[in-house]
Parts: structure tokens; sequence; C-alpha cells
């Protein structure tokens, strides 16, 4: 049985590894419901208990798809969404929306495509610059109140945004990108959420993939794949982050697992505040996640996969520059 790990100071208890549903109904190329709804089901069977999805996957339907999934199951699922990204019918971005009235209405919204009376975790997607933290918080705490949400969580905020909102209500997670080419949160969002009790949720744990080792160029990725618009998976940038995952597979190979659950034991023993979800549609890599629950790490080893891949090694930003703005709010 998968492991449990304590999100944040009031009591929600989530499995070890949670699943990531992003890439069920978009951007990572062809989708396939049947098998995405097969996945969540053996996840659920396998003791994940922590599904992750947001309004705008889809966009709008990702969580039509989790909800037909977890129908019947919903006392084993910790159902976690977000707001605060908007987008048009055609799919546009269109900014963000942290307005109180806009919060009432987005949880509205989700609750009807997920089928559900709660979400036991919901998370401000992105942080809207124009609108005070304390006044979305402030909204999001309602909900609560009214028992439509069990705990609040904010998604790439930044430090001091992160207090600010924790005064008005207490935080239950910070959910913001963290592998072993991404270690951003290290440099205080991480510190923030220690100081106050608030649990991390690593999501994009694997590189968008690029730390499996999957990939050898940029042709490796589907033509529809969002991946192909992203810095660190172009050119140069290609190239030099297949060194580091070079690597990462050297050290994977020796301790006989995959690079994938090499990247995701190094999280998992970063700390038990840490709760990494890597996303898949797919039940093998699913799987395959599962098992860097089982691959043992000492402090050698932590040291030595820290030198192959320190803060800062990957080549390129995470985002184009429109998806840039957006973070560390």
């Amino acid at each position: 049985m998968i492991p449990k790990r304590t999100l944040g100071t009031r009591g929600l208890e989530v499995s070890a590894l949670g699943l990531g549903c992003m890439g069920m109904s978009e951007f990572y190329g062809r989708t396939d419901d049947a098998e995405s709804i097969a996945t969540i089901h053996r996840a659920l069977d396998l003791g994940i208990t922590l599904i992750d999805t947001a309004d705008v996957y889809g966009p709008y339907t990702n969580e039509v798809l989790v909800g037909r999934a977890i129908r019947g199951r919903r006392e084993q699922v910790v159902l976690a969404t977000k707001f605060g990204n908007m987008r048009g019918p055609d799919g546009k971005w269109i900014g963000q929306n942290g307005r109180p009235e806009y919060v009432r209405q987005a949880c509205d919204a989700s609750l009807e495509r997920l089928g559900v009376d709660h979400i036991d975790l919901y998370y401000q997607h992105r942080v809207d610059r124009t609108v005070p933290i304390e006044d979305t918080v402030g909204a999001m705490a309602e909900l609560e109140r009214a028992g439509t949400i069990r705990h609040l969580g904010l998604s790439e905020a930044a430090p001091n945004t992160i207090r600010r909102a924790h005064r008005v209500h207490p935080i239950t997670a910070l959910q913001t990108e963290y592998s072993l080419w991404t270690r951003d949160p290290e440099e205080g969002a991480l510190a923030a959420c220690r100081e106050l009790g608030i649990g991390f949720v690593a999501y994009s744990p694997l590189g968008r993939g690029f730390l499996s080792g999957r990939f050898r160029k940029a042709e490796d990725l589907p033509e529809d794949d969002f991946r192909r618009n992203h810095p660190r998976f172009q050119g140069e940038n290609f190239q030099r982050n297949l060194d580091l995952v070079r690597r990462v597979e050297e050290i994977a190979r020796e301790k006989n697992c995959t690079p994938s659950q090499l990247a995701l034991a190094w999280l998992l023993f970063r700390g038990s505040d840490i709760v990494p979800i890597p996303g898949t549609k797919r039940r093998a890599y699913l799987e395959e996640n599962v098992k860097a629950l089982v691959v043992t790490l000492t402090v050698e080893d932590m040291h030595r996969i820290d030198e192959v891949a320190p803060r800062g090694v990957t080549a390129g930003t995470r985002y184009p520059e429109p998806g840039m703005a957006t973070i560390n709010g």
C-alpha cells in the first residue's frame, strides 16, 4: 500500500504520490478517454488518493473526465482542482481572475463538471496580480465555511504572497513545479511553506517527461504537443538538457531503477511535506512511477544527484515568455 503524507496543519492526509490528470485531455498529443479513466481507476486500486485536475484543462473538459472516473469511488479520493486561469471557448488564454465573485462562480462550475458536492483541495491556479491576495483568499475561505471546499491551496505563488494569504486563512498546500530540472522552489517558496506549516505539492516532477529519458530529439514529441513551444525542448537547449538526463540515467542504472523513478525518489527524500503528482494518461507509466516509492536513496546518493543536477543546471526557461509572466505571483 502507498504510504500517506499530511499536507498542512489541518490534517489533510494524502498518498505520498498523487496523479496529475492534465495530459489526459490536452497538451501532450493524442488523448484516449478510456485509457485515461482506466489509469485513474488503477491509481485508486494502487492506493493513490490525491487526484489533481483544473477547470481550464481541456479546456473545461478534464474535470468532466475525472468526475466520470471517480463516480462511485468518491470516498477513496482527495479531489484537487483549480481556478483562476481563464480561457475562451476556442481555448485561447485570456488571463487570470482572482476577483471574489469569480471565485464563487468558478467553484460552482467545477462542482457541476466534477459531479460532486465538495472539493477537497481548491487552488488558485495563478495569482491575479490585479486583485489583492487577501480578497481572493477571503472568498475561498467563505467557500470553506459553506462546506463546498475543505482546504485552500495556492499555485506558483511568491513567498510574500503565501505569507499574506496565510494570514487571512490557513493555506494547506502550495502547488508549484519542482523537479531535478526545476529547483526554483528552493529559492524561497519551500522555506516559506515550511515556516508556515504548508504542504508542498510538486507538479511536473519528471520535467514534463524529459527526465524519463524517452525523448532523444524534439521530433520524438507529437506534432501537436505543447512542449515543442517550450524553450527547454528547443534547439541547443534540448541537447544540453539531454546531457543532464544521461547523467541521471547513469545513477539510475546503478540504483536498478528507471530515471523517472530516481527523479521521484529524489523529491520524496527531500521532505515528508513534499508530495509529487506525476501526470500520466497510461497505466504502464503510472505503475512505473509508483515503484519509485521502493527506491532507497542514501545521503551520499542525494549528494551525487545534487552534483549532476545542481540548481540552475537546466538550459532554457520553464515556459515561453507569456507563461513565465504568470509564475511567482
